[in-house]
C-alpha cells in the first residue's frame, strides 16, 4: 500500500492449500518440494488459491486503499499456459507458461488498478492449470520490462537468502548465478530457494532491472536487509 508507482502482486498459497486438502481427505503429494496436482488436488487450488487466499488479500488492500483486483491466469486471457509434459515424473495438472498478455496489465495500471495474481493458469481449451507463484512472477516480469522499467521482489519469512539457515541475520547481500551454483553443490541453497533462484536470474537476463529476495519491509525500506541477485559475475 505504502508502494506508489504501479504494482502486481503475485501470491501462492501452498499452506492453506494443503490444509484445505486435508480436510477435505485429500492426500497431498510433493516431489523434490513440488506438488503434484491431480483432478482433486486442482480443485482444491483453485479453490485455495483463486478463492478464498485471493480475494482475502484483495479485500485486506482494499481496506488499505489500494484498488486490487484478484485475478488467475484465464482472467482476461493474461496467462496462457501448456500441461506440464509427463517425462521422468508426472506433475498432473501442472502449467508451464506460454504467454503473459502484458496488454492485460498495463490497461490496468493505466486505470490505477492493482493486479492481485494466483498461482492459476489456463490453456485457452478450457483447462485450468496450477502453475509456480515464482515463475508466473518472472514471466510477468520479464513481459512488463518491454514497457517499463521493473524491479522483482520475491518476499517471504526470511531478510534474504541465508547462508547459515539458523541465523536469520546471516544475509547474502549480493548473489550471482555463479555463486548460486555453488551454492547449491554445497547445500547452503537447497529445496524451495533453488526454483526461486533460478527463476530470479531468468528475469534478471530478460530485460528486468532488478531482482530482489527479502521480506516485506525491504519494499519500502531502502536499507533493510535484502538479496540481490548479479548479472554477469
Amino acid at each position: 500500500a505504502k508502494i506508489d508507482v504501479p504494482k502486481i502482486l503475485v501470491h501462492g498459497g501452498g499452506r492453506h492449500a494443503t490444509a484445505l486438502a486435508t480436510k477435505l481427505d485429500i492426500s497431498p503429494k510433493m516431489i523434490e518440494g513440488r506438488r503434484i496436482t491431480d483432478a482433486a488436488m486442482l480443485e482444491v487450488a483453485v479453490m485455495s488459491y483463486a478463492g478464498l487466499s485471493n480475494k482475502k488479500i484483495v479485500a485486506q488492500l482494499q481496506h488499505l486503499g489500494v484498488n486490487a483486483v484478484g485475478l488467475s491466469g484465464a482472467d482476461g486471457n493474461c496467462i496462457e499456459a501448456v500441461k506440464r509434459p509427463v517425462k521422468e515424473i508426472d506433475y498432473g495438472f501442472v502449467g508451464d507458461i506460454l504467454n503473459v498478455n502484458a496488454a492485460v496489465f498495463t490497461s490496468l495500471a493505466a486505470q490505477d488498478f492493482v493486479p492481485v495474481l494466483c498461482a492459476i493458469t489456463h490453456d485457452k481449451n478450457g483447462q485450468l492449470l496450477n502453475t509456480n507463484a515464482d515463475t508466473i512472477a518472472a514471466q510477468v516480469a520479464i513481459a512488463l520490462s518491454q514497457e517499463y522499467e521493473v524491479n522483482l521482489f520475491y518476499c517471504f519469512g526470511h531478510a534474504g537468502v541465508l547462508r547459515d539457515i539458523a541465523n536469520p541475520t546471516d544475509v547474502i547481500p549480493k548473489l550471482s548465478a555463479t555463486q548460486t551454483e555453488t551454492f547449491v553443490r554445497e547445500g547452503v541453497i537447497h529445496q524451495g530457494m533453488v526454483p526461486k533462484l533460478h527463476n530470479g536470474f531468468d528475469a534478471l537476463k530478460n530485460g528486468v532491472k532488478e531482482v530482489s529476495i527479502c521480506n516485506i519491509n525491504a519494499l519500502t525500506n531502502t536499507n533493510a536487509p535484502k538479496t540481490t541477485f548479479q548479472r554477469n559475475a
